[in-house]
C-alpha cells in the first residue's frame, strides 16, 4: 500500500507522522509536493493530490475518507478507527467532516501548486 500526502501540510504531516511511527512494512509513505512519479502512480494531477489524501491499494486508487479507511484498516493500533468510521451513517458524517476539513487544509496550501 502507497499513502500520499501532502507533507509540507503541518496538520497533514503531524498526522502522518503518527501512523509512521507504527512502523508498518506495508506502508509506503509518498510525499506529493512536487512529485511528478506521485502524478504518474495515481493518474492525478498535483491539485487533486494536494486536495484529498489518497491511498494505492494494488492497482486501485482511493481517495479522502475512504483512504483513511483503508490506512486505518492496516494498522493495528488505528483499527478501532475503522471499525467504527465504517459504519454507514458515522461513515456520511466522517466524509462530509473530512471535505470540509481537507478543503480548508487544500486552501491553505495550495501556493505550493506548480503552475
Amino acid at each position: 500500500m502507497k499513502v500520499y500526502f501532502n507533507n509540507s501540510c503541518k496538520i497533514c504531516k503531524a498526522e502522518i507522522d503518527l501512523y509512521k511511527k507504527e512502523k508498518i512494512q506495508e506502508i509506503d509513505w509518498i510525499d506529493i509536493t512536487n512529485n511528478d512519479l506521485a502524478e504518474k502512480e495515481t493518474s492525478k494531477n498535483n491539485k487533486e493530490l494536494l486536495r484529498r489524501l489518497h491511498v494505492k491499494d494494488g492497482e486501485k486508487i482511493i481517495q479522502g475518507a475512504e483512504a483513511f479507511l483503508a490506512l486505518w484498516k492496516k494498522i493495528p493500533k488505528y483499527k478501532f478507527l475503522y471499525n467504527f468510521f465504517r459504519l454507514p451513517i458515522i461513515f456520511n458524517l466522517f466524509s462530509f467532516g473530512y471535505e470540509i476539513v481537507a478543503f480548508i487544509l487544500y486552501l491553505k496550501n495550495k501556493k505550493q501548486l506548480r503552475n
